[in-house]
């Protein structure tokens, strides 16, 4: 059941967080960093309510390593109604090739140029989304 605050914001459950999240293929996870927070766009899929990407070597792979507790983020429009999906939850870089493999995540192909050959599972540990009419049209 959905509920509505007084300023027209509508909390949505989490099948329908899920739904959003398994309609688009672009969010952005939160990780920490040093002495505080990043942010980085990635490609995912979902599969049984669990997130996955790939991940190149770099500092996003090294803090989430180091740092598991994430956050994950997405968002869209549809006609005059914006969303938004928040998971918070731990990151860990799959290691054996039946993770891979069942996630398939090695057939998932990213829109950026660079070869991402470490996967990365989100296992969710709290979801929540909001979703609320704009008062104009949206793109």
């Amino acid at each position: 059941m959905t509920e509505t605050t007084e300023h027209g914001v509508e909390r949505i459950t989490d099948d329908q967080c899920w739904a959003f999240l398994e309609s688009t293929d672009l969010g952005r996870l939160g990780v920490r960093a040093g002495d505080g927070v990043d942010i980085f766009p990635i490609n995912y899929l979902v599969k049984d309510r669990v997130i996955y990407f790939g991940s190149a070597p770099g500092s996003k792979l090294a803090d989430l390593t180091k740092h598991p507790l994430v956050a994950f983020e997405v968002d869209g429009v549809a006609d005059r109604q914006r969303w938004s999906v928040v998971v918070r939850g731990t990151a860990s870089r799959l290691s054996l090739q039946s993770e891979i493999e069942y996630a398939g995540i090695h057939h998932f192909h990213s829109q950026t140029p660079v070869d991402k050959w470490n996967y990365v599972r989100i296992t969710p540990g709290g979801i929540g989304g909001r979703r609320f009419t704009t008062s104009r049209r949206v793109h």
